[in-house]
């Protein structure tokens, strides 16, 4: 007989929905959850009321109309939908027979970005952190790369891959903006993988990408800007990736995904392939890449990309893009404020001039509307554009509260 968890009730479903649309403010103390497992279950509907006010209660906002601290984005709800589309398929693209409609769909987004960035193809991972380390795994397979150099301010999973596949870490010097300086890039790289940041994580610079070529391999890890390749206005701040042997994007960022969601894509995908594959016994394809079991992360991103096109995606973009410009002018305005520069990818970087009301004035902002970074020893306010709910009049009249709150007119 069959067991009726494991079918569709489209009843609990509808409530779960409901739920998921009420997103009632929950208790923001200790999670209200049992110490232990339960013995007896309290069955699927009553564990719905029960996890809603803490899955969705304490979750951060981050759609809110003054939610602008992170790189992380409210998604759209075509994400949500066929999100639980692959949870109840639980398609596993390790296998042809386990995914077939999966796999394909996965080649067929990827044909669809490769082209934005001049690779030839590529595969979904979960994060920029795993499309770093197989696009460096690549450079030391095909080019045999025995170090990485790359700025400072990149991401801390280049030198986090660089550890786990023995190559030496080779950090090199940033400008103020947090863009890699040119002059110091080595002359000979002959044996080294040249790693670009487009967008770093603490004020979104975009290191000098005419430098592709220069080294035996060149990875850009583009996971905050890369989707700007898909905007006519502001593909060129990416100029010169094409250059590049590997490029890694994080579709749960600036494409708005739900975790995880990323790829890495390669000049030479099939040579880049074949020399991280690996067999095995019970497998009909090889294995390619870090992962092994994995679900099919490209149904919601090729849902969306389907849903939107590529105008769609860019002016969402191109929105986000002006939202920061916009943001970045009113701070100009205030002058007991100041800002590190005007914003390159979507990333604004300011605080008071009287630098010590510099955490208070975080505290005195709305939860979730400004994050905090350390460059050169000294603490930023930060705001990153990835909102498409941000208000900036919203915006603007809480920052008007808070310094008038710390006797900032």
């Amino acid at each position: 007989m069959a067991d009726p968890d494991f079918s569709l009730d489209r009843k609990a479903l509808v409530h779960a929905v409901k739920l998921m649309g009420a997103r009632s403010e929950g208790n923001k103390g200790a999670l209200s959850l049992p110490a232990a497992m339960p013995e007896m279950g309290l069955g699927e509907r009553a564990t719905l009321d029960f996890l809603a006010p803490t899955v969705l209660g304490k979750a951060s906002a981050l759609g809110d109309v003054t939610a602008l601290a992170h790189m992380d984005p409210p998604t759209p709800w075509i994400t949500w939908a066929t999100t639980l589309w692959n949870a109840s398929v639980n398609q596993n693209l390790l296998h042809p027979a386990t995914a077939p409609a999966a796999r394909e769909i996965e080649d067929r987004v990827i044909d669809w970005l490769s082209p934005f960035f001049g690779m030839d193809g590529g595969h979904m991972v979960p994060g920029s952190t795993i499309a770093n380390l197989t696009a460096l795994w690549a450079a030391r397979e095909c080019a045999g790369v025995k170090e990485v150099v790359y700025g400072d301010s990149a991401h801390l999973s280049v030198g986090k891959a660089a550890h786990i596949l023995g190559l030496a870490a080779r950090p090199l010097p940033c400008g103020p903006s947090g863009a890699l300086v040119p002059e110091a890039v080595p002359e000979d790289l002959r044996h080294t993988a040249l790693v670009l940041t487009a967008g770093t994580t603490s004020t979104g610079a975009v290191d000098d990408l005419s430098l592709c070529g220069r080294a035996a391999w060149t990875h850009v890890d583009a996971a905050w800007a890369g989707p700007l390749r898909l905007s006519q206005a502001h593909a060129h701040v990416l100029s010169g990736i094409e250059g590049a042997d590997s490029v890694a994007v994080s579709a749960h960022k600036w494409l708005f995904q739900p975790k995880e969601s990323a790829f890495v894509l390669f000049s030479d995908a099939a040579r880049a392939h074949d020399a991280i594959s690996f067999g095995g016994a019970y497998l009909a394809a090889p294995n390619v890449g870090v992962l092994g079991s994995h679900g099919a992360t490209a149904v919601p991103l090729l849902a969306t990309l389907l849903a939107w096109g590529r105008q769609g995606t860019a002016t969402r973009i191109d929105a986000l893009m002006a939202a920061a410009s916009e943001l970045a002018s009113v701070i100009l305005s205030h002058d007991q404020l100041e800002i590190l520069a005007m914003p390159q990818t979507g990333v604004v970087v300011w605080r008071p001039k009287s630098t010590g009301l510099t955490e208070p004035l975080f505290a005195a902002m709305p939860p979730g509307s400004c994050s905090l970074t350390n460059l050169g020893g000294e603490r930023w306010l930060r705001n990153v554009a990835a909102n498409p709910n941000f208000e900036l009049d919203a915006f603007a009249t809480a920052m008007k509260v808070a310094l008038h709150g710390l006797g900032i007119p």
